[in-house]
């Protein structure tokens, strides 16, 4: 595997992780039933980007209601992206 193999793959993993936070986001907002398949595709996205954004919201409160985290968390995720790409090159 070449270094830009890998830092494609990195640079798409990254990718990923940023879309479902934000799916994650979106997710919930639709009013779901308990055992539905919303339900249970957002408690497998929930399992995965949980655990970052509870980093941030132990730092960052709702301002009115609405939780700020995901956008916190996705722009240091950005800033780890850029890191670990400078550092692979």
């Amino acid at each position: 595997m070449g270094l830009y193999q890998l830092i494609s793959i990195v640079q798409r993993l990254f990718d990923i992780y940023g879309w479902l936070i934000i799916a994650w986001c979106l997710m919930s907002w639709i009013p779901t039933t308990p055992g539905s398949l919303v339900d249970d595709i957002r408690g497998a996205i929930g399992m995965l980007v949980e655990p970052y954004l509870s980093l941030f919201r132990r730092f960052i409160p709702p301002v009115m209601g609405v939780d700020w985290s995901p956008v916190v968390a996705i722009l240091v995720l950005t800033v780890i992206e850029r890191i670990v790409y400078t550092i692979l090159l």
